[in-house]
């Protein structure tokens, strides 16, 4: 009597392991179903089945499917029977299998496989010789891995970014790699780790390393600083009177630790430097008593020492300053002595005017007298004659 074969898609609930094999990555296979460990039939097991296994423990690829209790006799329940596997699927547990008891399959048929193992952890390393750089320029790593398994290619990659930004081919049998990455801009900063790929599965496939360790690189970006000056306000625009103080500010809007503004005066008898630490964003240099060795083009710029390397930014537009020798006319002493002096003549011309109008009252007084007398006396005259 002929036993009838039920194909079906089954979904396990458990576990799988690999027993009695010479490492973690090779042995008999068994499956964990009801709580209960059990071992797979090698009916119709081959490299397809392996390679579901191995990629499901994390061993890599299958170097072979291994029949006829290779690993040892097994015990308990054999749960999977002729076990048909595409080679897409994440578990053992995903393949279609034969349901069925099957007595032709014994502990004897267990089936076994043997893993390339797990895929070692490459090792990023840096060829250029800083980790700090600046826009535009390259940065060289190396990925290399001890053991080749068909390698296909490395790839470099940004910490956060699941694009490589990098890729490079792996000839026959080689190793190690140089991955570069050029022209360099501040999105580039970060955490940097490379991985490689190796083919293999049914049907062929891509399989990824554990990525490698880290290596972070820092980029620079100095932008021009910005300088204006402030003086007296009676100074023309561009120009310092000699002898008062005038203030230069250095400016930028990115600061970095160890920073610092140099301010720079090309005169006609040379150069002349000051440096001021970058504490703040904004360094004002004082200069108390201009001078005429003063006067000249002033330029600022921003500079930062970094992983040994010294990085400089664009020097600011030129800012010229002229010293003047003040102005008699508008000098403060002269101004001094010229309000004293108004002062002076107003208070004379209004004691002369007060003194004027005092007189003329005085004067105009006996005139009033005269010409009252005048006319009591032509008064009593013109009396007398009407009397007679």
């Amino acid at each position: 009597m002929m036993m009838m074969i039920l194909l079906r898609r089954v979904l396990l609930t458990g576990q799988v392991r690999l027993v009695n094999g010479h490492d973690k990555c090779s042995g008999r296979v068994e499956v964990l179903r009801h709580e209960q460990w059990g071992t797979v039939c090698d009916h119709g097991w081959d490299l397809r089945e392996a390679y579901v296994v191995c990629l499901e423990l994390g061993c890599g690829l299958a170097e072979s499917a291994l029949p006829a209790a290779a690993f040892g006799l097994g015990q308990g329940e054999i749960w999977l029977h002729h076990v048909q596997c595409s080679g897409h699927e994440s578990s053992l547990t995903r393949c279609a299998v034969v349901l069925q008891r099957n007595i032709y399959c014994t502990h004897e048929n267990d089936a076994g496989v043997k893993c390339s193992g797990r895929l070692l952890r490459p090792t990023l390393t840096l060829l250029s010789p800083h980790t700090v750089i600046s826009l535009g320029e390259s940065v060289r790593f190396g990925c290399s891995v001890l053991e080749g398994h068909s390698l296909s290619d490395f790839h470099l990659y940004i910490q956060g970014v699941s694009t490589p930004l990098v890729t490079q081919r792996a000839e026959r049998s080689q190793t190690r790699v140089e991955l570069t990455l050029s022209d360099v801009e501040m999105y580039h900063q970060g955490s940097y780790s490379c991985q490689y790929r190796v083919k293999g599965g049914f049907p062929s496939q891509l399989l990824s390393s554990p990525p490698s360790n880290s290596i972070d690189i820092t980029v620079v970006e100095l932008l021009t600083p910005q300088h204006w000056y402030n003086t007296s306000a009676e100074a023309p625009l561009g120009s310092v009177i000699k002898g008062h103080s005038f203030n230069i500010t250095c400016s930028t809007l990115q600061l970095y630790p160890g920073g610092s503004f140099q301010l720079r005066l090309v005169r006609s008898n040379g150069t002349v430097r000051r440096t001021l630490p970058a504490l703040t964003q904004s360094v004002t240099f004082t200069f108390p008593n201009a001078q005429s060795s003063n006067e000249g083009y002033y330029y600022c710029l921003y500079r930062v020492q970094l992983d040994g390397r010294t990085f400089l930014s664009r020097e600011s537009q030129p800012l010229p300053i002229a010293i003047r020798d003040p102005d008699p006319v508008l000098s403060p002493m002269v101004i001094s002595w010229l309000v004293s002096g108004l002062t002076f003549v107003v208070a004379v011309i209004i004691i002369i005017i007060v003194v004027k109008v005092l007189c003329n009252k005085q004067r105009k007084l006996p005139e009033l007298e005269r010409e009252t007398r005048t006319c009591v006396d032509n008064t009593y005259v013109a009396l007398s004659i009407n009397k007679l």
